[in-house]
C-alpha cells in the first residue's frame, strides 16, 4: 500500500502558530518518506487548496496547527472534494478548537474542568474584572478561545491585570475564555485510535507552561513515564479518553489536563492537530508506548484511511 499511496502533507499556513507547523510537517514528511509513502509538502499560505483536486494525491496529512488548520476549515475543503485526510472530521476540529464551547460540551459530560467566564470584546468594560475576577477566586488564567500554543494567554491576579489580559487577548480574538487558576502539576495525554498513551508529566519555573516553556526553553522537563501510579494513571487515561470523544474528535490527538491543590483532574482541552516535530509531546508518549517515529505516522496514516466516513 505504502509504495503506491501519494500523501500531501499540509503544513505552514498564515495561522500564528505558523512556525511550529513548519516543523511539525517537515518532521512528519521526513517520517512518511522514510516509511515509504511518496511525499509531498504544501506550505498552504500562499496555495490555493482547490489544486489538490487534480494533484493525483491519494491522501491528505494535515499538520496545520491553529485557525484554518485545525478548526474545521481546511477539512471542509477536503471534504468537499472528496480528498481523505488525516484526524478529526469538520465538527470534531471545530469544537475542540473552540475552548469556549468544548468547555460548554465538557460540563455537560460531566468531565471535571475549572470554573470560568466569558468575555466578549464588543461587550466588556473594565467594571467587569473586579467582579469576574472575585467570581473565579482571585487569580484566573486568560485565553483568546480560538488560539493555540498558548498564543494570547496570560495569569491575573488583580482587576488591572486582568483588563489588560484581556485587551491582549482581544488582539486574537473576540471571545476570551478566563479560567479559574488551577495550582497543581499539569499533564498531556496523547491519544491513538481508542487508546490513551503513556501520560507525560510537564514541569517548568515559568508562570504556566507558556509558548516559551512550550518551543524556546532548556529548562522545562517532560516526565514519561509521568510518575503517576498506575491508578492514578488509569483513571486520567479514561478521563483524556472520554474528554476527547466527547468533542467529537477521533483517530489522534492530545488531551491537555492538571491536577488541582485538591488533587482532582480538570480537563484544559483537547487538541486535534498537536506538535509533531520528532521532540514533540505526542512522539515522546508514543516512544514510551513502543512506536517509534515512522510508526507513529504511519499509524496515524493508516487509521485514518480505515476509518473514513465513518
Amino acid at each position: 500500500m505504502k509504495a503506491n499511496l501519494h500523501i500531501a502533507v499540509l503544513f505552514g499556513g498564515d495561522s500564528a502558530e505558523r512556525e511550529v507547523s513548519l516543523r511539525s510537517g517537515q518532521a512528519v514528511a521526513n517520517g512518511l518518506t522514510e516509511a515509504g509513502f511518496k511525499v509531498t509538502l504544501i506550505d498552504t499560505k500562499d496555495y490555493c487548496l482547490s489544486d489538490l483536486a487534480k494533484a493525483d494525491v491519494d491522501h491528505v496529512f494535515i499538520a496545520l496547527h491553529g485557525r484554518g488548520g485545525e478548526d474545521g476549515s481546511v477539512q471542509g475543503a477536503l471534504e468537499y472534494m472528496n480528498i481523505s485526510y488525516t484526524g478529526s472530521g469538520v465538527l470534531g476540529s471545530a469544537l475542540a478548537m473552540d475552548k469556549i464551547r468544548s468547555k460548554q460540551v465538557m460540563q455537560s459530560a460531566e468531565i471535571p474542568t475549572a470554573a470560568f467566564e466569558i468575555v466578549h470584546k464588543d461587550s466588556f468594560n473594565s467594571a467587569q474584572s473586579e467582579t469576574i475576577l472575585r467570581k473565579l477566586g482571585n487569580k484566573v488564567m486568560v485565553k483568546p478561545a480560538h488560539e493555540g500554543s498558548s498564543i494570547g494567554m496570560s495569569v491575573a491576579e488583580s482587576a488591572t491585570e486582568l483588563t489588560h489580559s484581556l485587551e491582549t487577548a482581544f488582539q486574537y480574538d473576540d471571545e476570551v475564555l478566563v479560567e479559574a487558576w488551577i495550582s497543581g502539576p499539569e499533564y498531556t495525554v496523547a491519544i491513538l485510535g481508542n487508546n490513551a498513551l503513556p501520560a507525560i508529566h510537564m514541569e517548568t519555573p515559568n508562570t504556566f507552561y507558556d509558548y516559551q516553556a512550550k518551543y524556546q526553553s532548556s529548562t522545562t522537563l517532560y516526565h514519561c513515564p509521568s510518575g503517576l501510579s498506575d491508578d492514578d494513571e488509569k483513571v486520567l487515561s479514561n478521563i483524556a479518553l472520554k474528554a476527547f470523544k466527547s468533542t467529537g474528535a477521533k483517530d489522534w490527538g492530545r488531551v491537555d489536563v492538571m491536577r488541582d491543590d485538591k488533587n482532582q483532574w480538570q480537563v484544559l482541552e483537547v487538541n486535534t492537530v498537536p506538535g509533531m516535530t520528532e521532540t514533540s509531546l505526542v512522539p515522546k508518549a508514543a516512544k514510551v508506548y513502543g512506536l517509534s517515529f515512522v510508526e507513529l505516522v504511519t499509524n496515524i496514516v493508516e487509521l485514518s484511511i480505515e476509518n473514513k466516513g465513518k
